[in-house]
Formats: C-alpha cells, structure tokens, sequence
C-alpha cells in the first residue's frame, strides 16, 4: 500500500488537475464506448485509460464503460454519433471509425463524430512459419511472384489485414491471395498449423507462437524499428526485426492508431479538456507498461495534428479501396 500511494502522491501532482483550466467539466458520469467486443484490443485501451484517470483522479466524474463491437465496430460509432453534441459519450476505436463508411454502408458519416485524440500505434508485421526457409522479406516477394496460390491470413474483409495484402501485391508485383478469419489469433493459429503462407498480425497476436518458434517475423512495416529490447525468442526480440522497406517491401509505415472520439456538434472547449486528459494518462508509467505489454508505439497525437494524420491516412486506403472495387459508393 505505501508502494501505491508513493507512486500516486509523486505522480499525481506532476499529471496535475487538468479539468479547472476549461470552461467545460464533467458533472456526471463519462460513457466510454468500446466498439469491439470484450477481452479485445479495444477494449484493455479504453479499460486501461479509465484505471489510469481514476487511480490519479484526472476527473471528478466517474467513467462508465459499454461494448459496442457489432458491425465491426460500426454499433458503437452509430451510437455515438446518435447523441450529437453529448459531451459525455466518448468512442473508442481505431482508423475503423474513419474508414467503415469508406469501405461499407453504415449509418454514419466520418463527420458525425470529431476526433479527440490518437494514443498508440499497432505495427503491422510480415509472419511466416517458423520452419519457413524464408529469410528475409525479399526471400518472401521472390517466392510469392512465382506462385499464383500463396495466401495471407487475415482478420475480417476489407479491413486493415486485406488492405496491407493489397499494398505488398501492389508495391511488390505478387499475386498474393487473402483468407479473412474472425480474429488475429485465429490467423495465428492457422499459420503456426502451416495452412496459411503468412499472416500480417500485429506483435501481441503472434506473440506466444513466436515464443515456441512456431512463426517467425520477417520485417514490420515501419519506417524504423521497433524500439522494444525485450527478448521474445531466445536472443531475438522486437528491436532485432528489419523493417520491410529495407528488405524487400516497399512499404515505408503502415499502422493502426488507437483512436477516441466526441459526437459531432460539442463545443470546442470539451475537444480540448479530454485531449488534455487523454495527454495526461500518456504521461504515467501505467501508460508506458501498456504499451510495452502490447507492443504498440507511442503515438499521441491531436488537435490539427491528428486531423492531418487522418486525411493522410484515409486518402491512401482510399486508394487501395478504390483499386480493389471495395469502396461503398
């Protein structure tokens, strides 16, 4: 117990109260909308921000936490941006709440929710078999160009796995075919089964069959490497990974931010006091464990920064949406 409180009463007044700088404070419960299932990625996100705001007090109103995953996340996005102007409804999700109504006809528009901030990346990885006789990425596109029935392993259609599928082939010239499954881990299995010839999956999916070396990474699709010196098989670990624009495929960064979102039509002050909230819980060391624990990057972004972020990112998968025949209208 003192340990705790030490770490509180050090931290705490670093992190300060943010919400007495802003008009806006919230005097009743704070709905956190999970738009993925429970026990997801989603899902530990926003659970972790609430234990961080709570353990360090960064509100004085209590914060609730809903599932909404149905439709691939779209239930929770509809949802929020049903209460228009409620401060109190925040999402949570990924490019999804951007993207969906890109790529499938949902009853929403990216513009009925405004974004608040970005707290993480999830890297996207090239795995194979661990008894692969692939070496190097480049060793990986050489085979692929050769062969008309190698598959990728993904999760769902039309979602950020089939998208990078559709950027190798495109900046590799492979043909390489795509399988969706219901979850990263299911595509994890089925590549450590050898039924599959690789799968995308971010770190934390493959991460226990990397560990019995039942797959292998070959590159992430980054523009460096990942900074992570923790050892996952034998001598290998995170950082050892050569990054696929160095060894095969031209790809330079491709990655899926952890995002939260505000109905369209709230007030400017609100944006902001929950971006400042949100920067505060990305500055504790419970943040830090996170991200080391899920092998994310740090990526905290909002404001002006993030709205460039997300017109950079939608109009290039809009480009793999439009050349795949994938796009809603």
């Amino acid at each position: 117990m003192k340990k705790y409180l030490s770490l509180a009463c050090v931290v705490a007044p670093a992190l300060g109260v943010v919400a007495s700088a802003h008009a806006f404070e919230p005097t009743r419960p704070v709905e956190f909308v999970v738009t993925a299932g429970p026990g997801g990625g989603t899902d530990i996100f926003a659970r972790t921000i609430q234990a961080i705001i709570g353990k360090y007090e960064l509100m004085k109103a209590p914060v609730i936490v809903t599932n909404k995953g149905s439709a691939g996340g779209a239930e929770g996005f509809v949802y929020t941006a049903g209460y228009h102007a409620d401060a109190y409804k925040l999402a949570f999700g990924t490019n999804n709440a951007y993207l969906l109504p890109v790529r499938a006809k949902v009853p929403y528009k990216a513009e009925d929710l405004v974004p608040v901030s970005a707290l993480a990346a999830d890297e996207f990885i090239l795995w194979v078999n661990g008894k692969s006789e692939f070496k190097t990425a480049g060793d990986f596109v050489a085979k692929a160009k050769g062969s008309s029935d190698m598959k990728v392993g993904g999760s769902q259609s039309k979602d950020v796995d089939q998208i990078l599928t559709s950027m190798i082939n495109d900046a590799s010239g492979t043909k390489l075919g795509y399988i969706p499954f219901k979850s990263g881990g299911e595509a994890a299995v089925q590549l450590a089964g050898e039924h599959i010839a690789a799968n995308v999956n971010n770190p934390s999916e493959n991460l226990g069959q990397w560990q019995a070396g039942m797959v292998k990474p070959l590159c992430v699709f980054k523009s460096e490497k990942l900074k992570s010196g923790a050892k996952v098989n034998g001598d290998l670990g995170w950082a050892d990974i050569p990054t696929c624009k160095d060894t095969g495929i031209a790809i330079d960064n491709y990655s899926m931010p952890r995002t939260v979102w505000l109905p369209a039509g709230v007030d400017a002050d609100v944006v902001q006091y929950y971006a400042d909230i949100l920067k505060k819980v990305a500055e504790t060391p419970e943040w830090a464990k996170y991200l080391s624990d899920t092998s994310q990057s740090p990526a905290y972004m909002s404001g002006e920064q993030l709205t460039a972020f997300i017109k950079t990112d939608e109009a290039a998968v809009s480009q793999v949406l439009k050349r795949e025949g994938w796009l809603a209208n």
